[in-house]
């Protein structure tokens, strides 16, 4: 019904502007996927979605990742990439805080096929990031830490020698990774000392020593870069804030200290913990989840952020507490995994960098501990 409805909008805004209409089969082609990680403690899967060429999805199909996730309810991993498509978008990683493992994924459009499963090499893996032919995996459990993996072409990691490093301290309630577009950078955030570290990224894929630089505003949560090279931190503010969570944004010296270019430029929300850069590097947006809202920013080239219209570009369906967030391939959708509700929202990218609400899809569970979302 919700996708016959959107095929009907999508005509008379056609006929209204003098476009071209699409026709039903037109509007229901095929052109990506969305990837949803249950964390289910039983057993974690990955729900994988058709994305049609109007960004509506199709009926999920579950794959099991072979590993257990940690369960909970809402956001219990409290981390950023727990579900990381590879690069050339082939594969697609999951981490098994459950049980401690990886799980690498070949992708088929909205097909997956599991090819590997591995020790994460500490415990409680929260996040992972890849880059070239090497994959870095985040532990929260016991001493934080993070284990290098070489990755080749068919999918499969292989420990790395002497690649692991620890963070500043055992319990420093680390929340993602992100590999510097160039791949001489490694950035880890730790959420309990408000901190982002830095590492340099060996010729062997080693790390080097660990650079540590506190976060500008409190509440220091993810990293992710945008593809200038600028690092975007997003921050839920200080404790009792009202809407008082931020963004920044950091270049990464040579040195590997982390230096300001905008310091906390307020989101107008409230816990903003995720965020989704655009392909193109235009845009970033943060999910606000304690507002149910989202918030836009233009990335200069310098990596200067500038609020959209207003900030908040679009808001989540009632008692939606929005997690992880991820932009499709071809930067045209954004879309929001959203606990309490149980729906994955979707927006359409304008070239303005607004939103515009393309409504949801439904039949996830509103209180399992869904965690980590991706989409080509």
């Amino acid at each position: 019904m919700v996708s016959r409805i959107r095929t009907l909008l999508l005509v008379m805004l056609a006929i209204a502007t003098g476009l071209p209409t699409l026709s039903q089969a037109e509007t229901h082609r095929s052109t990506g996927a969305v990837f949803v990680m249950t964390n289910a403690a039983s057993g974690n899967e990955v729900i994988a979605y058709e994305r049609n060429i109007d960004g509506s999805l199709e009926q999920g199909r579950h794959f099991a990742t072979g590993g257990r996730g940690s369960g909970g309810t809402t956001d219990p991993l409290a981390s950023q990439g727990s579900l990381t498509l590879s690069q050339d978008r082939a594969f697609l990683l999951a981490v098994n805080a459950g049980s401690g493992t990886i799980s690498v994924f070949r992708v088929h459009g909205d097909r997956l096929s599991l090819v590997d499963r591995v020790p994460c090499g500490g415990s409680e893996p929260v996040a992972v990031s890849q880059h070239g032919n090497l994959v870095y995996v985040l532990n929260a459990g016991g001493s934080s830490n993070v284990v290098g993996f070489q990755f080749d072409h068919a999918g499969k990691l292989r420990p790395i020698q002497h690649a692991i490093a620890f963070l500043t301290t055992g319990n420093s309630g680390p929340g993602s990774l992100s590999f510097s577009p160039d791949g001489q950078f490694l950035l880890v955030t730790e959420k309990l000392n408000n901190r982002i570290d830095a590492f340099h990224v060996q010729l062997d894929g080693t790390l080097g020593p660990i650079v540590v630089t506190p976060g500008v505003g409190p509440g220091t949560f993810a990293v992710a870069f945008a593809p200038n090279g600028a690092a975007l931190v997003s921050e839920t503010g200080p404790a009792g804030g009202s809407n008082a969570s931020a963004i920044s944004s950091y270049a990464v010296l040579p040195n590997g200290t982390v230096s300001p270019i905008s310091a906390s430029v307020p989101t107008q929300g409230a816990a903003t913990c995720w965020q989704a850069v655009t392909p193109d590097g235009h845009f970033v947006y943060t999910s606000n989840s304690a507002t149910s809202t989202i918030s836009g920013f233009a990335i200069g080239t310098d990596g200067a952020l500038a609020p959209l219209p207003g900030t908040i570009v679009a808001t989540l369906p009632t008692g939606s507490t929005n997690l992880d967030t991820a932009v499709s391939s071809d930067g045209k959708f954004l879309y929001t995994l959203d606990s309490g509700t149980g729906l994955v929202s979707i927006f359409g990218i304008n070239e303005d960098g607004s939103l515009t609400n393309l409504g949801d899809t439904g039949g996830l569970s509103a209180t399992a501990g869904f965690n980590g979302i991706a989409a080509i």
